[in-house]
């Protein structure tokens, strides 16, 4: 499966939105402070994951969270 999942940092009340393989592998990472962008900002928090069976459909929901229409949907439905 192909997950699209949203962090969210208690810390800094960011959002970070993003793309993997394995969700419970890359979610223990962005805590661990194995990804450069979002180890100054935990403990991150799992808001919400989406999981696709095509790869295509995961990366373009993916854009999607990131561009502007998308991170309104996302404040109001998702998280």
């Amino acid at each position: 499966m192909h997950y699209v999942y949203v962090l969210f940092s208690e810390n800094s009340q960011q959002n970070y939105v993003g793309y993997t393989l394995d969700l419970k592998q890359r979610f223990e990472d962005h805590n661990n402070g194995k990804s450069k962008y979002t180890s100054k900002f935990r403990p991150w928090k799992l808001s919400h994951y989406s999981a696709f069976a095509d790869k295509y459909k995961a990366l373009e929901f993916e854009k999607y969270l990131k561009s502007s229409s998308g991170k309104a949907f996302m404040r109001k439905r998702l998280i």
